[in-house]
This record gives structure tokens, sequence and C-alpha cells, in this order.
């Protein structure tokens, strides 16, 4: 009797565990427990991953050897690819280790980084491929695992690297399996740079959205044509435009506003070049009209007409001398080219390197009912310089006067967002529209006071990429700021949310660590050995006490 109960028992258990494991295999649930909730993924990155109908297939580079903290990086990134696995099992991914092909990889444009490695009271430098690679059907992506190489320590890189995961995969993933369906016109006729000194940008935009080049110098001829040509597009960018608006050419990008158009300006309200003072040491600044300030004031922003110096500054490079028949040259700070370092948590302007501007003018913000987030303002040590002025090289020489940087936080960029009017309401319109606005929906609109942070330099004939110093190959945060601008203005998938996302990381004192390396190494020795003693002891002396 009893041993058919005990048969009886155990049936019942072994019914139980293949009744637990289907129901396991059928339904799953993941919870996270962190307190920043960074392995739960956004609403946008879940539908975007659902939406693969494909393999895709992700290869990491962070196999082998590399600095112990860099594989909290390794660690982070698995936990995230498993989520998305979990999501969507046709989203396969390994390790691999990229000194087996590292010139396979530098081929395909991936870049080394060296990291300064401190261990055992030593310093040292240490070689890692922070990328990976998303191949889906027949496209391939890159992806840069390790961001902000302008960061104060190596702690903050990794953590900023962590925090802008989700979003660097998401947008990789988007750009691999979603259709271009987003139309840019590259607004020209107003003496807009040629396409070669805006190839770097346009380049990068073309791999996300539909370019085409759009006259709008056509709307003197054909007014409403040309504005609803306009109209098909979704974003219109205005970069460095020489010439003056014509009254029509204002109305046009005026309604193209009010039906919803967004726009993205890089205006110069001065002249003011390097190339000229290069040839004669001294050139004049001063003001170019370009017929755009009522509009402007408008939508409750004026870009003044004044240049900016600024102590945090970018250098130029100089002849400085002769050794034999060689001419030696050396690089000097210019306080007319400010390094703008932006500390704000915006998706536009967070975890990038500093911004490269070029004689920029200040912008004033007026009082409207549209919502202003300043993206880029100048640091505590600027000056701002009115126009007309000269501008002399010999100015390097001088030691600045840090009493007479007073400007601090000059405006450079903002973004504007809400319901703008028309700057047409109260006057005549320069032509019939039977569509006319004289207030829009919800809409948005960046402006940043410098057409030059759209150029890339040209060396031997070649573009250059617009985030690299022709002569010190430094590196600027240009090319991030412009996408991640086009992007914030186009975004319908909330995709740009995500580098908003905060994460925060305890990293270890290594100093403190390295200082007490014998007292911790004493307490792991011992400590195991004293609770192993301690167990066998009561061990025995209960074995003892029930059997006596």
């Amino acid at each position: 009797m009893t041993r058919n109960k005990s048969s009886i028992k155990i049936a019942i258990v072994l019914v139980l565990l293949v009744l637990v494991n289907y129901i396991s295999s059928k339904y799953s649930e993941r919870f996270d427990l962190t307190k920043d909730k960074r392995y739960t993924l956004s609403d946008e990155t879940v539908s975007l991953v659902k939406s693969i109908d494909a393999p895709l297939q992700i290869k990491v580079y962070l196999q082998g050897e590399f600095p112990a903290e860099f594989k909290r990086i390794q660690m982070e990134t698995n936990q995230f690819l498993e989520e998305l696995n979990a999501l969507n099992d046709l989203v396969r991914f390994r390790f691999v280790d990229p000194l087996s092909n590292t010139k396979a990889l530098i081929e395909k444009g991936i870049q080394p980084s060296r990291l300064t490695v401190q261990e055992g009271g030593k310093v040292s430098e240490a070689v890692i491929f922070p990328w990976a690679i998303i191949n889906y059907k027949d496209k391939e992506e890159n992806v840069s695992l390790l961001v902000n190489s302008l960061a104060p320590s190596q702690e903050q890189q990794l953590q900023s690297s962590i925090e802008n995961l989700e979003y660097e995969f998401a947008s990789a993933i988007h750009k691999v399996i979603e259709e271009k369906t987003k139309k840019i016109a590259i607004l020209k006729g107003n003496g807009q740079p040629e396409d070669i000194y805006q190839y770097s940008f346009l380049k990068n935009l073309g791999e996300y959205y539909r370019l085409a080049e759009f006259t709008l110098d056509s709307v003197e001829k054909q007014p409403v044509k040309t504005l609803n040509g306009l109209l098909q597009y979704d974003l219109s960018i205005i970069t460095k435009p020489t010439e003056a608006f014509s009254e029509k050419e204002k109305f046009a990008l005026d309604q193209y506003i009010m039906q919803g158009g967004k726009t993205l300006w890089l205006l110069d309200n001065v002249y003011a070049e390097l190339d000229s003072l290069m040839l004669t040491g001294k050139s004049l600044a001063f003001n170019r009209e370009l017929n755009l300030t009522d509009m402007l004031f408008q939508y409750g922003i004026r870009i003044n007409y004044n240049v900016t110096k600024d102590l945090y500054s970018s250098t130029i490079r100089l002849a400085s001398g002769n050794t034999g028949n060689q001419v030696q040259y050396q690089d000097f700070l210019w306080p007319y080219y400010p390094l703008i370092f932006s500390d704000n948590a915006h998706p536009v302007t967070k975890n990038i390197d500093p911004v490269l501007l070029k004689f920029p003018s200040s912008i004033d913000t007026l009082r409207n009912d549209l919502k202003k987030t300043i993206l880029l303002s100048s640091s505590p040590l600027a000056k701002i310089i009115g126009t007309p002025s000269n501008i002399a090289l010999n100015e390097i020489a001088a030691e600045p006067d840090k009493n007479s940087f007073k400007d601090a936080n000059t405006i450079f960029g903002v973004l504007l967002e809400g319901p703008f009017s028309s700057a047409y309401a109260s006057r005549i319109m320069p032509f019939e529209y039977v569509q006319y606005k004289t207030k829009g929906a919800d809409n948005k609109m960046i402006l940043i006071s410098d057409g030059d942070v759209a150029l890339n330099e040209i060396l031997r004939g070649e573009p250059l990429p617009l985030d690299k110093d022709k002569w010190t190959s430094q590196q600027y945060g240009n090319a991030d700021l412009l996408l991640n601008s086009v992007h914030f203005l186009l975004d319908d998938n909330g995709l740009m949310n995500l580098r908003s996302k905060s994460v925060q990381l305890q990293f270890l004192d290594k100093e403190k660590a390295y200082e007490e390396r014998n007292y911790w190494q004493l307490i792991n020795l011992l400590v195991p050995l004293i609770l192993l003693f301690g167990f066998g002891w009561v061990f025995n002396f209960l074995r003892k006490k029930r059997h006596s």
C-alpha cells in the first residue's frame, strides 16, 4: 500500500514537471528589476523589431581580450540583443573576435579605438573594435558601440555608450528594414554653396532619406506651381544663402511652414571668411542682407549682425617660420571658431562631440506662443563683436583680456516647436494663394546662426568628412548634430526619444583598489576557509550529538 502511494506521488510530480515545462516553453515573461529600467525596451523599438520579417544577422566585434571595464559594454550589448531575440527569433547575433580579420573590417570603414588601461598601478594602451555589423536581406549597416570620443573620462565614455546602445541599434535596424519615404528639399537659388562643400552632409542624409535640389527662385515666374512643388517635401534645408530672398520666396517658405513643412535654417548673417584673412592678414566683417529678419522675427527669433569670440575655441594652422627650405606650420587657437560643448539632455545634442562653428552670430529669442529650446550656446567666456569690424590674424599673438569676455552662454542654435503664425498675417500677400493660412498646426523648426556648420573641407579636390579637421584630424560633432536635427524634425516613430535614455553605472575606484589590494586578497583567501571550517565543525558536532 505504501509502495502504491509513493508511486502515485512520483507520477504526480512527473506530470507536474512536464506540465510546467510545456507552459514555460509556450509562455515566457522577462522582468527588469533595475532602478533605471535599462533593460526595458521602448515601444518604438518593440514595434520596429516585431516588424522584421526575414533573418536579421548581427555580428558583434567584442570578443577576445580587452580592458575589464569594457567587458561591461560587452555584457550590456549581449543583454540588449537577447531582449531583441526574445521579441523576434529572426534577430540572431553572435560575438566575433575582430583580431582574426582586422584588414576586412578597416576596409568596411570600421576603425579601431585606442584605450588607456590602468591595471596594477601601471598604465598601458589597448586596441579594440567596438562595432557591430547588421545584415538584412541585401543590406548591411555598421553600428558604433563606443560614442563620444571626447568624453572627460573613459567611465563617462562607457556610460554614454551604454545609454546610446538602444538608439544606435534601433536606428541601424530602421535603416536596413524601412524604405526611404521621407523627402528633403535642398534649397537652391540664393547663392548657396556648391554641392562638393555639402557632400559629407548630403551623403549622410541620403542614407536615410530621399534628397532633391529645389530651386526656389522659380517662384518669380510660377509662384503657385513652385509653392505646390515645395509642399511635396517633408523638410527643407536652407544652407548658407548669400543672396537676399525676395518677398515671393519668403511667402512661399512661410506658407510651406504654415502647411506643416519642417525647416532647418543654417544662416550666416555676417560675411567673415578665413580665406580672405589668409590673403592679406586682415579682413572686414560686414553685414550680409538676406531679407529674412522680419520673417524670423514673427516666428520669435532674431539673428543679430555680429560675430562672437570664445576662449573655448578650435585652432587654425599658420606658417610659423622656416627650417632650411621647409616651411614650418603651427596650430594657433582662433577665438572666432568657438567649440560648443552641449550639456543638455535634448536628443539632438546629447552625447555628441563638441560642435565647431565659424564666425557665428548671436541669436535672440522673442516672446510668443512657441516653445524654444536652446541647442547651442557659447561658453561662459565669450565676447560679441559688432559689425562692421576689422578682423586680423595677428590677434592670435595678443593675450586675451578675460575680463572683456562677459557674454556668457550666447545662443547659436534654437529649436522652435508649436503652431507658427504667418509672417504675412497683416500684410499684402506677394501673390494669390487659395490655400493661404494665417496660422499653422503644430510644427518644428531648427535655426543655427552659422552656415559653415554643414560645410566640409576640401583636400586635393576631394571632400573630407564633415566631422574631421583637415589639418589636425580633430573629431567634431557637426555631422551628428545635423543628422540628429533632421531625424528629430522628421521623426514620426519616436526613435529620437531613445537618445534621452539615461543609465547610472557604478565603477570601481582603481586607485583605491590598487592601494587596498593586499587587504582584499587576504579577505578573499581567509573568509572561505573560515566558513568551510565552521561548517565542518557544526556538521560534526550535530552528527555526534545525534548518534550519542
